[in-house]
Formats: structure tokens, C-alpha cells, sequence
């Protein structure tokens, strides 16, 4: 795995996030890759899976959103930088329309809170992705009766 830059501004950082982020909302699978190193670490904090290293193992978790969860819109609340790295506090709004975190979305409506941990190799890429969900507002909203 590339080393953490200390040459990234914040200013640089919110821009890699942005663009990440961006085509996250576009669902476009090889925009977000091309936003990771080739190797870098993906770390969606309970997965199964566990982290996975490399754009092409990544692409799997992104597929597998794209049909869980839709009409996404990410709002940043907070960011806090460090020497290469920010953390984000963000908030996901949209549409639960698969199996999101393995509860039957039903098309409703869904909110929870995210929080990234970046790292950034020096060309601006984002060496280590670690994400954490807001799972205890998920499931009060995907209630899985009958």
C-alpha cells in the first residue's frame, strides 16, 4: 500500500472527496475506482468480507450498493484534516430498493450517518477508505415485519 502524503492541502482533500463522492451519486462504479490507488484498502466496517485490498475487489462492494440502495444524496457535516488523511462526517439520503445490509429495502425511503476516514497517496488518489455506518438508524427504519 502507497504511504499517507503530507503534501495534500485540505483544500486538495475536499476536492478528492468531492470527486469521489460525485460519481458515487452517479453510480458510476469506475469513476469511484478511479478515484483509489490500485491497491488501496476499501474498509466498510462490518462487512462480511471484511476490507479488501485493490480497486477490482472493491468494484464488488459498489455493484452490490448500487442495487441495494438508490437516488443517493450525500450531505458533508463535518471535516477534519490531518497529514494526509480527513475524516468526514456525512449524512446518505435515498432509497432502500434491494437487500441493503441484508434488510429488505421495499423502496422506502432511508437516512443514516457515515463516517469516513481517508487516507491519500501524494498524487491526491485515497490510499484507505474506512467506513463506518449508522446501522442503529437503519434498522429503525427497515423494519422487518412480516
Amino acid at each position: 500500500m502507497q504511504t499517507r502524503t503530507k503534501t495534500l492541502t485540505p483544500a486538495q482533500m475536499d476536492e478528492a472527496m468531492d470527486r469521489h463522492f460525485g460519481f458515487e451519486a452517479a453510480d458510476d462504479i469506475d469513476g469511484v475506482l478511479s478515484t483509489l490507488t490500485p491497491d488501496a484498502e476499501h474498509d466498510i466496517v462490518g462487512s462480511p468480507g471484511g476490507p479488501t485490498r485493490g480497486r477490482e475487489p472493491a468494484r464488488a462492494f459498489y455493484e452490490q450498493m448500487y442495487r441495494d440502495l438508490a437516488n443517493g444524496r450525500i450531505t458533508t457535516k463535518r471535516r477534519l484534516y490531518g497529514d494526509g488523511f480527513l475524516v468526514d462526517e456525512s449524512f446518505w439520503e435515498g432509497t432502500a430498493q434491494g437487500t441493503p445490509f441484508g434488510l429488505e429495502g421495499r423502496g422506502r425511503p432511508i437516512a443514516f450517518r457515515l463516517l469516513h476516514v481517508m487516507e491519500f497517496s501524494d498524487d491526491g488518489l485515497i490510499a484507505r477508505e474506512n467506513c463506518w455506518i449508522d446501522l442503529s438508524a437503519v434498522l429503525q427504519q427497515l423494519p422487518q415485519d412480516g
